[in-house]
């Protein structure tokens, strides 16, 4: 039996296809004190890099992880224990330490099918769902990501999610692996697509997350059906302002190219050195679908046309009373932070410094923490 009092960092796991990571770098030296929360090391996946925040407290005893290595999925790169312990201890920890059992639960979980398929009355839309700790019986959760955008966007965010819920990220129409005939393009046609999407899922009532222009959805979804929503948590929000950066819009859209799409890419993040080869190609791939670039451009005629956001919905969600929460990067430059407080002293606002519009890959931890908070006490947020 392993030292309860020792503690293994592990290399994590984002997202339903992650099997390995690269060690990029140590943001704590052996010997370090170590508090719950603190970053500790980075790790690079094939689709962005990101910080690994401590999960316990302790002292960093021992380092295993050398920068630059590729490591699997729950390898052990380093272990936490306090002063007292002695390094007998900690060596035999470290010899006896193995990845869960093979025909384990959690074994038997990731052997399922990564992304589910449902059939609604907007075509086949693809989607991951990830059971937490209390199964069915937690909260619903659904995440739905912005324009050009798949359900991957939520990659650091819905495991963390699924510790205390049952989440779904959906892949709007248009989007990702679903369909990508829209028969309406506007915010009152994808928010029925949700609703269908629910029904099809057996989802009566759900937390709804949105980024970009899926705030926005999630707004009009929330107007739609209020029943069907327990909250809002709205993260780089479209529906709260009529300004936007059309030149993205226009430039996401247009671009057929490796060297016309890295730098539109490069204007979602504070850190552009996030925007790799990868996620580059990946997004490609998709613009390159049949039906990718009619969906496009009609989300952009009916949501951007003018250079502006064509629907404002802030003071009628703000009316609504239905608990809310605005995340925003400091450094958007898609879509300004000032919209931040436009729902009023209503909703909860916190806008965090040193990242972009893709604020919950940047912030991931920091965006989890609010998420967490705010979805698991809806009940206890006050509006004035």
């Amino acid at each position: 039996m392993l030292n309860e009092r020792i503690k293994p960092i592990v290399m994590p796991k984002w997202g339903l296809s992650m099997s390995e990571g690269k060690l990029t770098g140590w943001l704590k030296r052996p010997g370090a004190s170590v508090a719950l929360g603190d970053e500790l090391l980075e790790v690079e996946t094939d689709k962005i890099t990101n910080v690994v925040e401590a999960g316990d407290s302790g002292i960093l005893r021992r380092v295993l992880g050398e920068p630059g290595t590729v490591y699997p999925v729950k390898a052990l790169i380093a272990v936490l224990a306090e002063p007292d312990v002695p390094d007998s201890e900690i060596d035999a920890f470290i010899d006896a330490y193995a990845a869960p059992a093979a025909g384990g639960a959690e074994e038997e979980a990731e052997a399922a099918p990564r992304y589910l398929f449902a059939e609604t009355p907007a075509g086949t839309l693809r989607y991951a769902k990830r059971d937490g700790a209390r199964g069915e019986e937690g909260p619903a959760v659904l995440l739905l990501h912005g324009f050009g955008g798949d359900l991957d966007n939520w990659l650091f965010t819905i495991d963390a999610l699924a510790e205390s819920a049952t989440v779904y990220a959906l892949d709007l129409p248009g989007h990702g692996q679903s369909a990508k005939t829209l028969a309406d393009p506007t915010l009152a046609g994808l928010s029925k697509a949700v609703l269908g999407f629910m029904d099809a899922a057996g989802i009566d009532r759900a937390h709804l997350v949105g980024h970009s222009m899926g705030g926005a959805v999630s707004m009009r979804t929330a107007l739609d059906a209020p029943e069907r929503v327990a909250s809002l948590s709205l993260i780089a929000s479209a529906g709260l302002g009529s300004a936007i950066d059309h030149g993205y819009i226009q430039g996401f859209t247009a671009a057929n190219s490796r060297r016309d799409l890295k730098p539109v890419l490069e204007t979602l993040f504070a850190d552009q050195s996030l925007v790799g080869r990868k996620l580059v190609d990946d997004l490609l791939k998709y613009k390159r679908l049949d039906g990718v670039d009619a969906a496009l451009r009609a989300l952009s005629a009916a949501l951007f046309a003018d250079g502006a956001q064509a629907e404002i919905l802030a003071d009628a969600v703000a009316a609504t009373g239905l608990p809310t929460l605005v995340v925003w990067g400091e450094q958007d430059r898609v879509i300004p932070a000032a919209h931040a407080t436009a729902l009023g002293g209503g909703a909860r606002s916190v806008v965090i410094p040193n990242a972009g519009h893709m604020v919950q890959m940047e912030a991931a931890g920091k965006v989890n923490a609010l998420l967490k908070e705010h979805i698991g006490t809806p009940a206890t947020r006050t509006t004035t």
